[in-house]
């Protein structure tokens, strides 16, 4: 399995452990690391238990990402750091296209890597930080057929209903998935705009849509 394919497998499970998968509710102060090996292991055991995830459906895919990933992370954050100083300029509409633009481009690419994620394991190293931290990192190691891999990720703590702790980035083998993103972002806002950038955004969406 090459290094690429590694990241996309990883980003989602990442990003699922912040899911609500199971049926039981847990308290709200729950610790971050225990939240994240708890949800690894729902995650995982959904995967293996689902053959229709497993046999690459997609829409079952895409359906579980978006109901079950997606609002339990940060997401209007990532989006926003993601798109970098720009942010503060584009005027709500815009900054709703991107949003949505955005979150269509991780489901599609990444909610496909789900059906290869049976042979992982999850780990989480321990958490060093106070009970007053509203922002910590979670150092995880995943293990598969090929070389353990370390992920990190950022989680904060959200206040009010739904209060918890949710993610709003992380690391994979030393790549921040929000900078990286920041990166290819920043050169279509340079020769295009704020405009230009969810118009590629658009078209990459809808081109992988067609691939299915």
């Amino acid at each position: 399995m090459n290094h690429r394919k590694v990241f996309h497998i990883l980003v989602v499970l990442v990003l699922a452990f912040a899911g609500q998968l199971a049926a039981p509710a847990y308290a709200s102060d729950e610790a971050a690391d225990a939240l994240i090996q708890r949800q690894s292991n729902e995650v995982l055991d959904a995967i293996k238990s689902d053959t229709k995830i497993q046999a690459g459906d997609a829409s079952r895919i895409i359906a579980l990402v978006d109901a079950k990933v997606m609002p339990n992370v940060n997401f209007k954050r990532m989006t926003a750091a993601a798109v970098g100083p720009s942010w503060r300029q584009a005027n709500p509409e815009q900054q709703r296209r991107l949003q949505d633009e955005f979150k269509t481009l991780m489901i599609r690419t990444y909610a496909g890597a789900l059906a290869q994620a049976i042979d992982l394991s999850i780990s989480v190293k321990p958490l060093r930080s106070s009970a007053d931290d509203q922002e910590v990192v979670v150092r995880t190691l995943a293990k598969g057929r090929g070389d353990p891999i370390q992920i990190d990720y950022r989680l904060e703590k959200t206040p009010g209903d739904g209060a918890g702790w949710k993610i709003f980035n992380l690391n994979v083998m030393g790549v921040w998935l929000v900078e990286t993103y920041r990166s290819q972002f920043a050169q279509e806002i340079s020769a295009n705009g704020i405009d230009g950038l969810i118009s590629a955004l658009s078209e990459r969406n809808k081109a992988n849509a067609k691939k299915g």
